[in-house]
């Protein structure tokens, strides 16, 4: 069963390989100290190399493909309904909840088994049971604790950080980490703050920006803010018609007043000259210019530019190398920052950050989803000197330095990085394959957008693309159609975990032909 094309890289690796002898043999040595367990046998366990994706666990995935869509085990015979909102009761799917899951698969409490093509809500870059993950119980043996402070950063966290810096610099292919943290220069990633979701990874690149036109705490001689006495005006990607609706930015109320939220309150602000967002068409740099001119000159001043590359909250739009390059250019060239948001495509891209391929040098980067994997909620925003301006109460997350959540992040990191080109080469496939089908239904999908794993179709009408969403999920694939954005193009979006191969890749696009077929027959 196993797919010979460009197959996967073997990655076997141990704690200590992982995060240094030095650092786990002082964990073994405190371990037995607290415990009076052998210190030896805690060493041997911190050394043991764990195979990340064995073979014989890739094969038994193969081996499940045909099951997908059908019923595999008893349905659960009862369901606790919870106590929820209204709203998530609305939307709750009991059915599909997971009773289990074993890499890209869930086992639900219908009894079926689903392909989690969606990677669960975007964020199971490496699926379930991922068995690299299984370092992260070794941890809990030697006794690493989990929950840490900000004052009390542990050595796992502080690695992950200089790793997200290497990465962001490009050091893995060589160059000193030291000129980087040391520089001041601008544009030079060479911060981290640790968080615990995206929504507050980007609110922190929010409040940095906010810094320079407002003071976060009264500070005795501190200097007075840069733009202070002007108005703040944040540049967000909009719908086709200019909209703020399309971006996509977390759920704190700062980011939601970015996409429309809280209209009444951001009126107010505006009204008040406190603060203002404004749209900007996505790949349309004649527009943004427009937009810049207007607002980057009293009493106004453009606070920072805020993007995603794959916008997989419209459609997964996918924003142009050279929109970008001369929106960063004008940017950079009147004291802009500018915040990539890569949440989503974080882990997904080979160069592990998506803005590497287009050769761009943002002030801030946010990530997190994919590169915990789903085992712990963990998100990072990668910043420059010149906006290393917040108190440390100003971004302060308890929860954002646990050490076990840092592992998982290395763990995943060390996997995606060693199967960079094989998970390109799929990526590509899947995409050109997709862009093939697109073709022969011309009728009914009007545009593929997004890229490689990361894809949407889009349809000529809402209802159509409902129904490819419907069919397809009744054969097992999880695939969500938006609807509740005004304006938004009708798409439907998937996002294929990295552990996926070519054989899903296959079936994948074989089931979505089937339906593609089917619909085209009943329309005409």
């Amino acid at each position: 069963m196993e797919d010979v094309r460009t197959p996967f890289v073997t990655v076997e690796c141990s704690l200590a390989d992982l995060l240094g002898r030095e650092y786990t043999d002082a964990v073994c040595a405190a371990r037995a100290w607290l415990t009076e367990e052998d210190e030896e046998s805690l060493k041997k366990l911190a050394r043991k190399k764990v195979p990340f994706f064995p073979r014989a666990f890739q094969q038994r995935l193969v081996s499940l493909l045909p099951k997908v869509g059908k019923a595999c085990v008893s349905p659960l015979p009862s369901s606790r309904a919870g106590a929820t909102s209204d709203a998530f009761k609305a939307n709750t799917r009991l059915a599909s909840a997971p009773l289990s899951g074993l890499g890209y698969y869930r086992l639900v409490e219908g009894g079926g088994l689903a392909l989690t093509t969606k990677s669960e809500h975007y964020h199971a870059s490496l699926g379930h049971g991922f068995p690299g993950y299984q370092l992260l119980g070794h941890a809990r043996a030697l006794g690493i604790p989990n929950a840490t402070h900000n004052n009390t950063r542990g050595h796992i966290t502080r690695t992950l950080e200089e790793k997200l810096i290497r990465v962001a610099a490009g050091l893995d292919r060589g160059g000193a980490l030291d000129r980087v943290l040391g520089s001041d220069e601008p544009h030079v990633l060479n911060r981290v703050l640790n968080l615990e979701t995206g929504s507050l990874a980007t609110e922190a690149a929010v409040k940095m920006m906010l810094a320079r036109f407002y003071t976060s705490q009264a500070v005795a001689g501190a200097p007075a803010p840069a733009y202070a006495g002007r108005t703040p005006v944040f540049l967000v990607l909009g719908d086709e018609t200019g909209g703020v609706d399309a971006n996509y930015h977390g759920t704190t109320v700062l980011t939601q007043l970015m996409r429309g939220m809280w209209g009444a309150f951001g009126a107010r602000l505006a009204g008040a000259g406190a603060m203002r967002v404004r749209g900007v068409k996505p790949n349309d740099i004649t527009g943004f210019g427009v937009v810049f001119r207007e607002y980057d000159q009293p009493p106004f001043k453009i606070a920072g530019f805020l993007h995603e590359i794959i916008m997989m909250n419209y459609g997964a739009v996918l924003l142009h190398r050279d929109f970008l390059e001369e929106a960063y250019a004008l940017c950079h060239a009147h004291d802009v920052p500018v915040l990539v948001d890569e949440i989503q495509s974080c882990v997904w891209s080979p160069e592990i950050f998506m803005y590497r391929e287009y050769g761009l040098s943002p002030d801030c980067v946010a990530v997190g989803k994919g590169i915990p994997g789903g085992e712990y909620a963990a998100s990072r925003v990668l910043f420059t000197a010149s906006l290393d301006s917040l108190e440390q109460f100003g971004a302060l997350v308890t929860n954002g330095q646990e050490e076990i959540a840092s592992l998982a992040c290395l763990v995943t990191l060390r996997w995606a990085e060693a199967n960079a080109e094989v998970t390109n080469a799929v990526g590509e496939y899947y995409e050109e394959r997709i862009r093939e089908l697109s073709h022969t239904y011309s009728a009914l999908v009007s545009a593929v957008e997004g890229r490689r794993h990361m894809t949407g179709l889009h349809f000529g009408e809402v209802g159509a693309a409902a129904d490819f969403a419907k069919h397809l999920n009744a054969r097992g694939l999880e695939v969500s159609v938006q609807t509740y954005k005004a304006g938004c193009p009708p798409a439907a979006l998937m996002k294929l975990p990295l552990i996926a191969g070519y054989k899903v890749v296959d079936f994948v696009l074989a089931r979505m032909e089937d339906v593609l077929r089917d619909m085209d027959t009943a329309r005409t």
